[in-house]
């Protein structure tokens, strides 16, 4: 497998060159989500659309069936217009295709097999009222396991809308279990218990039982405190592991003895980056086996006895073989590409001989390559017609003790003899990092297209640097990661025609937080967009629904230590604000509460700072309906337009 992973990632290199440019007929994009590559490595599934780059409306998507050799479609299967379909996941013998069907409107989810025999086929196994996802084979294929949560009353995590605060508060928790159900149909049976949540599973190789990331209560919250458990199919449960770390991808081996798993501090789940450790199945200490590693795992699978993983490391991917028992690693960097599949970021045949994945750049739109008997290439070409909108540069430079990396990007027309404006995007987490994209649509596309340049750094407290790295802004938010920025900004007027007299500043999430910190503690960019931000940590301590992700952050709760939290909190240096700040929310927004902006606003406006403050109707912490995208990207356009100039 690991010779597979560096042909492909060979192959990016020699193919790395601009594409040639063809007019598009239609301003659409296609998208490929949720890639599995069968055991045999002979057919990949993904679920597929295309969406026109002008809407923000996603597009419906169609299970697709290609040939990995050449990427033929040779099925499609699309039972329900009205859901979507995601977890594709092949049988032991590749003859069948387990997927998840949703209806959110209706509320209801179902498990679907489809056969993949002479006569191809779609069947349902089981339907629920709730939300069900991830189904998994058992190794003998006779049993699919599934999480499930029924009769949920909301999308599963907290980034989602949350319920209606209403009634008695927290008599009704959301648990999301381990359930079997057999292949062939029948009714679910719940194996994990009732009062726990479980975030992510793997089979054990005797179909006996399940290694799981689990914890007690609330599943929003409590992932942060989450244990390593194992759950038997005959209602056993035990702890493996209880690390102080937050833990991702746990993996058994083929031998069933040991559970690898990427663990690191995280401020988000389904945000990866870590160390990869090791602890025996039947339980113990865990074992980093990349201490030193100067990069951040996204993604880990067993494979001939070996982990093999996928990390971050500064501005490109990275493939790494790691040897658990005597913790050597060999690896190989690609060019600065994001890798994607439906179970990390490459899918991989049984053998490991085969890979696959959907792979992008901020230039070049997303396809699927493999590495396969006709060699690495890729197999697909529906997004040939899309050109690049902007040109992308990795910046690195010096800051304090550390070496900072992050991206500017340049609208293709912008004259290099005249001074530009520019937006520095602050990213969320703040455990988390900018990757290559694709830039079809959104606000960096937007941004880009009325004329600013687009700088994206990945300051202290970020991946792909390291363990340390993203450790570096504990009980420091807005010192070190600010300096970061602020020297990123002076690297790229280095070599970029920037007007240092027309900054602008945006981010949403922690890049919000980052925003209110900013014009709290600098005059030097001329507007704002602060996104679901945070105004006072000590406030925002008692509003938000996962308030045990602070505690790794700051060292103990606010009422433990309330000196850091206010030191911290960009409201107590409120009167220093001069910067005319647009400032957005969503009304139901769990992670940063609607409370949190009006705070902020409430402070603009006693020191007469221009200002303006939406909230949307029943958003959570992402803002999603189409009519509020519209709106949200005219009002941010229009808000740098007015203070920076067009």
């Amino acid at each position: 497998m690991y010779a597979s992973l560096l042909a492909l990632t060979a192959s990016l290199a020699l193919s790395s060159a601009a594409p040639v440019k063809i007019a598009p007929t239609a301003l659409q994009m296609h998208q490929y989500q949720g890639l599995a590559l069968d055991p045999k490595g002979e057919r990949i599934a993904t679920v597929e659309s295309s969406e026109a780059l002008e809407t923000s409306k996603d597009a419906h998507g169609a299970i697709i069936i290609r040939k990995a050799s050449d990427g033929a479609v040779i099925a499609r299967f699309d039972p329900c217009p009205s859901c979507k379909y995601a977890g594709l996941s092949w049988s032991p013998t590749g003859d069948a295709l387990a997927f998840v069907a949703s209806d959110h409107k209706a509320g209801t989810a179902e498990l679907a097999v489809a056969q993949m025999g002479a006569v191809r086929t779609v069947r349902t196994v089981v339907k629920l009222s709730g939300v069900a996802e991830t189904p998994r084979w058992s190794p003998d294929g006779a049993t699919i396991a599934l999480l499930a949560i029924p009769g949920a009353h909301k999308e599963v995590g907290a980034t989602q809308a949350g319920a209606a605060q209403v009634g008695e508060i927290g008599s009704i928790i959301d648990e999301k279990r381990i359930a079997l159900v057999a292949a062939k149909g029948g009714s679910l049976r719940m194996v994990s218990p009732s009062d726990t949540f479980i975030y992510e599973y793997d089979w054990t190789p005797d179909g006996k039982g399940f290694v799981a990331t689990a914890a007690k209560g609330d599943g929003d919250n409590n992932w942060w405190v989450a244990k390593l458990e194992y759950f038997g199919v005959d209602g056993s449960e035990r702890v493996i592991a209880a690390p102080k770390d937050q833990m991702n991808y746990p993996r058994v081996s083929p031998d069933g003895k040991t559970v690898a798993f990427i663990g690191g501090i995280m401020s988000d789940f389904g945000s990866v980056g870590g160390d990869v450790w090791t602890v025996p199945l039947a339980g113990g200490t865990p074992k980093n086996l990349t201490p030193d590693f100067k990069g951040s795992f996204e993604s880990i699978v067993w494979r001939g006895g070996a982990v093999q993983g996928m990390a971050l490391a500064g501005d490109h991917m990275t493939t790494v073989r790691i040897d658990p028992k005597t913790g050597a690693v060999t690896r190989n960097d690609a060019p600065p590409f994001s890798f994607s599949a439906g179970d990390g970021k490459v899918s991989l045949s049984a053998d490991g001989t085969i890979a696959a994945a959907v792979i992008q750049s901020f230039e070049r739109a997303p396809e699927i390559f493999i590495h396969g008997a006709a060699g690495p290439h890729p197999i697909t070409h529906e997004n040939a017609a899309l050109t690049p909108v902007a040109k992308a540069t990795s910046i690195s430079w010096k800051s304090g003790d550390y070496d900072v990396q992050g991206w500017l990007l340049a609208p293709l027309n912008a004259d290099p003899t005249k001074k530009h404006p520019m937006i520095v995007l602050v990213h969320g987490g703040p455990s988390a990092a900018v990757t290559p994209t694709y830039v079809a649509r959104g606000t960096v596309h937007d941004l880009l297209q009325h004329g600013f340049y687009v700088f994206q750094p990945n300051p202290r407290g970020s991946y792909g640097q390291g363990e340390a790295f993203t450790r570096a802004n504990i009980r420091d938010f807005g010192g070190g990661d600010l300096s970061d920025i602020l020297a990123g900004v002076d690297a790229v007027e280095k070599v970029a025609p920037i007007d240092d007299k027309r900054l602008g500043v945006y981010g949403h999430s922690y890049g919000g937080f980052m925003t209110m910190w900013t014009v709290t503690h600098s005059n030097r960019f001329k507007a704002a967009v602060a996104g679901a931000g945070i105004a006072n940590w000590g406030s925002y301590y008692g509003e938000n629904g996962i308030d045990t992700w602070m505690i790794p952050f700051f060292g103990g709760s606010y009422y433990e230590d309330p000196a850091i939290y206010d030191k911290l909190s960009p409201i107590r240096t409120i009167k220093n604000a001069r910067t005319p700040t647009f400032i957005y929310v969503g009304e139901r927004d769990v992670e940063c509460p609607a409370a949190q902006s009006l705070e902020f606003q409430h402070g603009l406006n006693t020191y007469g700072v221009p200002n303006s403050l939406v909230i949307y109707a029943g958003e959570g912490h992402g803002i999603r309906k189409p009519e509020n995208v519209k709106d949200l990207k005219d009002r941010i356009n229009g808000w740098f337009d007015k203070y920076l100039g067009k």
